[in-house]
Parts: structure tokens; C-alpha cells; sequence
């Protein structure tokens, strides 16, 4: 996209607030399942491993559709593309909300897998882009919050609705229904940008000379979501063996506490203006302590672990995935900045699948908390990995 496409909304907060809006609400309608997992689960009678394979087939259908999409919007524009995001997010809730069965939640997570694939690299993208002051740094931290707000709100607000709301397995759907129709007719109002040619698809890479950094930032995003995915997914189910309580609203407070944490230490960062390659470090040292704490819970029977894991763990995951983003953001060329934004959140994603699969494997083999504790091991093990690689470069 050319300079002055690139530049559209400059001087204008409409366009950036919109963009963000998107971002958050599709995060908002793709956890929307997270306290509602063990009812689908006792509903429907499956394992854990489907369990966490309803939750994996989202990020595994997200990461071809951030490839394909983080190129498309560079050629045909950002709004269009976010546009046919929304809708299609629509149609999953549509699916969630009228689940009869295990096929009817893959179908859902399906379509909210390539809603937030065509929705997350466009839109991170379309934020530098209209940002008003050309600050990648606000840009980045609209991101982050985008991301971070929307998924805390999700579980949160279902959790909520399912506890004391009539209708537990339609009406957050129904709310997210709501919020996604009215976000896409104010995307189609945005200013359309011209299209800079037809589009091409090709396999997605990374400039050469940004390699060595950009493969730095994207080990740190992937290994604080991946704990991400793991509070979004079996957290709840651990919270309620340890305290032998399905109060929905409680297990979907947990995930949203985790990332309300992550949203308050991101607006702290920015105001402290902590240089990203610094907020990465510390935020990994940060969410070591919170696997440690989520890892001892169990055995303790103690509710105030969980808390702690989730405060610090959040902590780690907002600290270190807004220096992530925040560098790829200056180190993306602005020709390309689509196509380097969706490889990023193409590794984060895939560290979000892999370990969501993993302990849904190792939960059937041995049992839920050996699980947890064998992929928190691994986390941290990677955690520490890039905390080296971090303070090497510096």
C-alpha cells in the first residue's frame, strides 16, 4: 500500500478507535466458550483431549488465515478485509449459540478461527496505520489492549451470563452477536482505501535482514500466550477439581483476572515508556513465578495460588507481548507490514495450539494437574531460554 493509503485517518481518532474496537470485540466473541467448556462437556460427553481440540482447531485454522489475510488486506485494504472478518465471526456465534452437539463447536470455533485470522494481522496493521500521531508505540499498545481487553471480557461477561442468566449456552452469544453486527457497520463506514492491485497469494516470509530480531520478539509473544491459551482452555477445569466448585462465574473470573492483569501492566509500561527488548525480559521473569504458582495450587488446595499465578502470569503476558508487538511494529517495512504482522501472530498462535493440544493429551494419559505441571515446566524452561536470548542482544 502506498505511503498516502497508508497514512489515511491521519489526524483523526475515528478510523484508529473503530480498528481497535474490531480487534476487541472479535477476541471478546473468541473466548465467549472458555467458562462454558465443561458444560459442553458433560452436555455432550467428550474427553479432555476433544475438549482441548475444540479449542485448538480455532488456533489451527487462525494461523493459515492470518497467513492468507495479512496479505490480502495489504492489496485490497484493511476495512474490506476486517468487514468479511466480522461477518464471518457472526456466523460462528450463530453455530455456538446452536450447538447440538461436538460437530456444531468445531463448526463454531472453525468460523471464529478464520473470523480472527482475517481480523488480528489486518487490524494491527490498519492501527499503525491511523494512528493519529504516527506513534507505533500507541499503535502497539492499542493491539495489546484490543487483544488482552477483549479476551478477559469474554469469559468474564459468559461466565456471568451462564451463572445467573437465563438461557447459560445462547445468551453471551447472542450479547456477542449483538456487539459483532454493530462493530462491522461502523467498519463500513471507515474511509475505504483504494486497492493497490490484485492480489497474489504467496508463501508468506519475513525481510532477511529482520530475521535474527523478529525471531527473537516472536519467541517471547508465543511463550507468554501459549500460558495464555492454557488459562483460556484447561484453567478453569483445574480451578474447579482443586476447589471442587462449577460456579461459572468463578472459573471464568480466573482467565479474565489473568488478562486484566496483562491490560493494567501494558498501560503502566507505556506510561514508565519501557523499551521493549526491557519489558520482554522482565515480563518473562514475571510469568516464570506464575507457572511456579499455578504448578504448587493444586497440591496446596489453594485458591489464593491461583490468584497469584494469574496476577503474575498476566503480568508477564501483557509486559512481554506489548514489547513484542512494539518491536515488530519498528521493525516491520511498511510495504510489508501486513504480511510481518500475520507471520508474528502466526508463531504466537501456534505456540497458543501446541500447548493447548499438549496438555489435553497428557490429561487423558495421566490427569489434569500432572498436565498442567509438565506444560508449565516446558513454559518456563522457554521462558528462561528467552530471557537469555533477550539480554544477549542488549
Amino acid at each position: 500500500m502506498s505511503s498516502a493509503v497508508q497514512r489515511i485517518g491521519t489526524g483523526r481518532r475515528g478510523p484508529f478507535v473503530v480498528t481497535a474496537v474490531a480487534l476487541l470485540v472479535l477476541l471478546f466473541d473468541g473466548n465467549l466458550p472458555t467458562p462454558l467448556y465443561g458444560v459442553y462437556r458433560e452436555r455432550f460427553g467428550f474427553s479432555g483431549t476433544e475438549l482441548t481440540l475444540i479449542f485448538a482447531v480455532y488456533m489451527a485454522v487462525l494461523v493459515p488465515s492470518l497467513m492468507v489475510f495479512g496479505q490480502l488486506s495489504d492489496q485490497v485494504g484493511r476495512s474490506r478485509v476486517l468487514i468479511g472478518g466480522l461477518s464471518l465471526g457472526a456466523v460462528g456465534l450463530v453455530l455456538l449459540a446452536a450447538a447440538q452437539g461436538t460437530a456444531w463447536l468445531f463448526a463454531g470455533r472453525i468460523a471464529a478461527g478464520i473470523a480472527l485470522g482475517a481480523t488480528a494481522g489486518t487490524a494491527a496493521a490498519a492501527l499503525v496505520e491511523f494512528e493519529p500521531d504516527d506513534d507505533r508505540g500507541k499503535a502497539a499498545l492499542a493491539t495489546v489492549l484490543a487483544q488482552s481487553g477483549g479476551s478477559a471480557a469474554g469469559p468474564l461477561v459468559a461466565g456471568a451470563l451462564a451463572e445467573w442468566a437465563p438461557y447459560p449456552r445462547q445468551l453471551p452469544y447472542a450479547v456477542g452477536l449483538v456487539l459483532t453486527v454493530l462493530t462491522a457497520i461502523a467498519v463500513s463506514r471507515l474511509p475505504r482505501e483504494p486497492v493497490s492491485g490484485r492480489w497474489r497469494p504467496q508463501r508468506p516470509s519475513v525481510p532477511p535482514e529482520i530475521r535474527a530480531d523478529f525471531a527473537r520478539a516472536s519467541l517471547s509473544g508465543a511463550t507468554v500466550w501459549a500460558v495464555g491459551g492454557l488459562f483460556l482452555s484447561v484453567v478453569p477445569s483445574y480451578t474447579a477439581q482443586l476447589l471442587h466448585n462449577h460456579n461459572l462465574a468463578l472459573l471464568g473470573a480466573v482467565p479474565a483476572m489473568m488478562l486484566i492483569a496483562a491490560c493494567a501492566v501494558q498501560a503502566v509500561s507505556v506510561r514508565m515508556q519501557l523499551p521493549p527488548r526491557k519489558a520482554q525480559a522482565a515480563g518473562l521473569g514475571s510469568l516464570v513465578v506464575g507457572l511456579a504458582a499455578l504448578v504448587g495450587a493444586f497440591p496446596a488446595k489453594s485458591l489464593l495460588l491461583v490468584v497469584a499465578a494469574a496476577l503474575f502470569a498476566g503480568a508477564g503476558l501483557g509486559l512481554t507481548y506489548f514489547g513484542s508487538q512494539a518491536e515488530v511494529n519498528q521493525l516491520a517495512p511498511e510495504a510489508r507490514r501486513g504480511e510481518v504482522t500475520a507471520a508474528f501472530l502466526t508463531c504466537v498462535y501456534l505456540g497458543v495450539a501446541a500447548t493447548a493440544i499438549s496438555t489435553g493429551l497428557l490429561s487423558d494419559a495421566y490427569s489434569l494437574p500432572t498436565a498442567i505441571a509438565v506444560v508449565c515446566g516446558v513454559a518456563g524452561a522457554t521462558a528462561l531460554v528467552a530471557v537469555g536470548w533477550q539480554l544477549k542482544r542488549d
